[in-house]
């Protein structure tokens, strides 16, 4: 007998479907390639989303709470906070008795620690999946997760996780899973925003970016990560893999827990700034590599400012 009767191609019993709520930049991608081994009942706040899993035959449930009335496991990908609960408090508590909430959002932790407290109250059980990947490794199945929660609850979503990931790692009880996002966030924030002001540093001095970037490729700090943004800044590509507005709400969150948890954090300052630059200057469409507009900005303005009293002196002479 099959101890995971989600894992098939065949439609089972309604308490053995899987849900799937947020079918958004990141959501989309990662319910494509668990619909590939489960029948996902899904739903989104946008219905145009669940077009294409209609298509592919997934049940397309006519609201949230439809979901958890139809899935024994249900998976959320939605923006933030608000959002999390604007669409749970609309779920009857009573139809959470039995069910496993998955939550893949990145939200604060202590966010997550209440929530996990509400659904068990309810008779459900609750798990953090918060993932590490941007828009490309979901689409190839190779995001990475880090997990939390009960070990029964996590034995029984795992297989499910692992449709959407290449890698699933158990950090221990929640809210682990997400304080480790946090940290993961920390190094990916820092690591992109250094790229971003090599690169610029590269252009004020005339040097040649692409030249640089094939440097970059091949040194030792080369990654995934610095290759891909790399390439994106010296082709001023910024399709967005992970947007300006994504960042800065993780980047917001790093610096929210850590003076909760009273620990420095100054590089984090630096970068929530500039993040949140490249947002005024109108880069909420782009991806993170488009932070270098910021730092591009700030060059242009302390030029102005350093050619500003010499043009006044010159008026004045005149």
């Amino acid at each position: 007998m099959n101890a995971h009767p989600w894992l098939s191609s065949t439609p089972q019993t309604p308490t053995a479907r899987v849900g799937f709520i947020g079918l958004g930049l990141m959501g989309s991608a990662m319910a494509a390639n668990l619909q590939k081994q489960a029948q996902l009942v899904v739903w989104n706040r946008t219905a145009t989303a669940c077009e294409p899993f209609r298509s592919a035959g997934a049940i397309v449930a006519p609201s949230a709470q439809a979901v958890f009335d139809d899935a024994a496991v249900v998976f959320i990908m939605l923006s933030d906070e608000n959002a999390i609960d604007a669409v749970l408090m609309a779920v009857d508590p009573d139809s959470i008795r039995g069910r496993t909430v998955v939550l893949m959002s990145t939200v604060a932790p202590s966010f997550s620690e209440a929530l996990a407290g509400r659904v068990r109250e309810a008779g459900g059980a609750y798990v953090e999946a918060p993932v590490s990947g941007s828009r490309q490794p979901a689409i190839d199945g190779t995001l990475i997760s880090m997990l939390a929660g009960d070990d029964s609850a996590l034995d029984d979503v795992e297989p499910l996780i692992r449709t959407m990931c290449t890698t699933a790692f158990r950090c221990g009880t929640v809210p682990s899973g997400l304080t480790m996002k946090l940290a993961v966030n920390t190094f990916l924030i820092t690591l992109v925003t250094g790229l971003a002001e090599a690169f610029h540093f590269a252009e004020t001095n005339d040097l040649d970016r692409d030249l640089l970037r094939s440097i970059l490729d091949v040194g030792p700090m080369a990654s995934a990560v610095s290759r891909a943004k790399s390439a994106k800044i010296t082709a001023e590509d910024w399709t967005p893999h992970a947007a300006i507005p994504d960042v800065l709400k993780n980047s917001r969150l790093v610096q929210d827990h850590a003076q909760k948890t009273g620990n420095a954090t100054p590089l984090m300052e630096v970068c929530t700034a500039l993040y949140a630059e490249a947002e005024s200057l109108g880069r909420s469409g782009d991806d993170m590599a488009a932070v270098i507009a910021a730092l591009r900005h700030r060059t242009r303005a302390a030029t102005e400012a350093r050619a500003w009293p010499h043009d006044l002196d010159e008026g004045g002479a005149s």
